[in-house]
């Protein structure tokens, strides 16, 4: 969600707040909706019955709708505007009136009272009420640590996020809160909850659990409830992860496993790989190397380093100074740091080359 600028809140951020406000003022107005109506209920019959059977004892005198309206009104708090009846039947209504009408009143307040002070549940809805007001968003669910990551890399990239989680009292529950996103506390593999986190309007979910086939269940739910939604899925088994992109058509299903084992073995023999991921079957990986003192590649140009090595320099960096995509006739001086994109074999050919001779 957009942070406020010097101190003053967006007006998308307003208006969100607004429209959440209105929301939640319908849900909660809602806990009292049944003596909401029999209080209606209860002033309008009474009223009727008086405009239509009514007559003053002494003059004899009906009353208009309105005035029957108000008098029912009265009756209600103990207040008679109008002189006491002689028929039996709307005798026995100006006792029956307060009475009703008080446990009606007595009923909804408590209802109303409860919904307001249960905190809990009162911070449910209000989360599902903001969420209501999103569109264009992102869904993360599971807000462990993988997906409390991705919440805050979506927020740098000022995206707005969603998140589900399904316990209450997880790690980064409180975390996710202060990031100012919505966080329903519910199971995501239910339908109404993706539902009440706006995947109807959402431009992408994703379903980061510890359990791969949760990720899958929730996955193909969206997919069912919103056809256009771009899926991206955390899964473990890098086989079923291909047979999940490929047989259910999502967009995406990254296997975290089959990402971390070579970043793994790449530290085992000091390639200080940054980031790994898969283009098409191939892993492709970005490492870091320092240019050692009298290295083999100690000044070759970045152009004959990757011509010899079939590798892509990405930024080099000289006394503090980065430069992106540098010019290919730049020399490679000891204690430049350079930042290449490589297959693992190929950095473990560049980290040879790069020891002192």
């Amino acid at each position: 969600m957009p942070s406020a600028v010097h101190g003053r809140t967006p007006p998308r951020q307003i208006r969100r707040m607004l429209r959440a406000q209105w929301r939640d003022a319908q849900v909660l107005f809602q806990e009292s909706r049944m003596a909401l109506l029999l209080f209606a209920a209860l002033i309008l019959g009474g009223a009727t019955i008086l405009r239509f059977f009514y007559s003053d004892p002494h003059t004899g005198e009906t009353v208009g709708f309105a005035e029957a309206l108000y008098a029912t009104f009265a009756l209600i708090f103990f207040e008679s505007v109008l002189a006491f009846p002689s028929q039996w039947y709307l005798q026995l209504l100006y006792f029956l009136i307060p009475v009703f009408g008080l446990f009606i009143v007595a009923d909804g307040v408590i209802r109303f009272g409860v919904a307001l002070t249960n905190k809990q549940e009162r911070g449910q809805k209000w989360q599902a009420a903001m969420a209501s007001t999103y569109s264009g968003h992102v869904i993360v669910c599971g807000m462990g640590k993988v997906g409390y990551r991705v919440t805050q890399e979506l927020l740098k990239l000022d995206r707005e996020v969603v998140a589900i989680e399904a316990n209450d009292g997880g790690r980064f529950v409180e975390k996710a809160k202060s990031l100012g996103i919505p966080v329903i506390i519910a199971d995501a593999r239910r339908t109404e909850n993706i539902i009440k986190a706006g995947v109807l309007q959402a431009a992408a979910i994703i379903p980061c659990t510890d359990n791969e086939l949760t990720n899958l269940d929730i996955a193909l739910d969206a997919r069912e409830i919103n056809p256009q939604i771009k899926v991206v899925m955390r899964m473990f088994d890098p086989d079923l992860a291909r047979r999940v992109e490929k047989g259910f058509g999502i967009h995406t299903a990254l296997s975290t496993s089959a990402l971390a084992a070579p970043v793994f073995a790449a530290a085992s023999l000091n390639m200080n790989v940054k980031s790994s991921f898969y283009l098409e079957d191939q892993l492709l990986n970005v490492g870091e190397q320092t240019i050692q003192p009298g290295a083999q590649i100690e000044g070759w140009s970045i152009q004959k380093l990757e011509n010899e090595l079939d590798l892509t320099v990405i930024s080099y960096c000289q006394a503090g100074e980065l430069r992106l995509h540098p010019e290919p006739d730049l020399i490679l001086n000891p204690g430049i740091k350079i930042l290449v994109l490589a297959s693992l074999e190929t950095l473990h050919r560049l980290t040879e080359k790069n020891r002192p001779r």
